[in-house]
Parts: C-alpha cells; sequence; structure tokens
C-alpha cells in the first residue's frame, strides 16, 4: 500500500477526478483546499504585506492505493495536473504500512 498526496491546481480537480474514476479498482480519495507558495521566488517588491500573502489557492488530493494502482494513478496526477506554469504543484508517494477501512471494520472493542 503507498500514500498518494497532491497539490494542484484548482482548476485541474475535475479533470483528474474524472480521470482517476476511470481506474478500475480506484479507491477513492480526499480533497482539501489549501494556500501555498512554492520554491519559485518573484522579485522582492519590498513590501510586507505582499511577502506575507505570497500563496496561492491550490487543492490537496490525498489518497491510500494498493501498490498495483500506484503507477496509474501517478500517470493521471502528472499528466492531468501539469499545465506548464510555475505552481503547478507536486506529487509525492510514502509508504502505508496498514490501512483499516472504518466502513469494513466489524470487530466491537469493548472495555
Amino acid at each position: 500500500m503507498k500514500e498518494i498526496k497532491a497539490v494542484v491546481q484548482p482548476n485541474r480537480l475535475p479533470k483528474i477526478r474524472s480521470a482517476l474514476r476511470n481506474i478500475k479498482g480506484f479507491p477513492g480519495m480526499t480533497v482539501s483546499k489549501v494556500d501555498g507558495c512554492g520554491h519559485f521566488v518573484a522579485k522582492p517588491s519590498g513590501g510586507i504585506r505582499e511577502e506575507l500573502t505570497d500563496y496561492s489557492p491550490k487543492v490537496r488530493i490525498e489518497l491510500v492505493t494498493p501498490d498495483e494502482l500506484v503507477e496509474g494513478v501517478l500517470q493521471v496526477l502528472v499528466e492531468v495536473g501539469h499545465t506548464g506554469q510555475v505552481g503547478d504543484g507536486i506529487v509525492w508517494v510514502t509508504p502505508v504500512e496498514r490501512m483499516i477501512r472504518l466502513s469494513e471494520q466489524i470487530t466491537v472493542l469493548e472495555c
């Protein structure tokens, strides 16, 4: 299992969502609105207000997927999320030791 996270431009989300849903066995995803700034540094204008508001709206996509779906999910995120503009976003993958779907959990713990 792997956890895939991506921070992308909000306008790319509908196409990403549609493409991911076409992957057989797609496990679903969580989407959050976030603000971010990247490593690109604009020429300083000298104002502190501009430095404190140097964030742009983004969307963070998170999903946990079986290893065999990772490459397909990454392909969608990279190809559909890419516009060629500064601030397109970032995608990363981390290993997951264990996942439990709460909807499938039937064990009742008693104290």
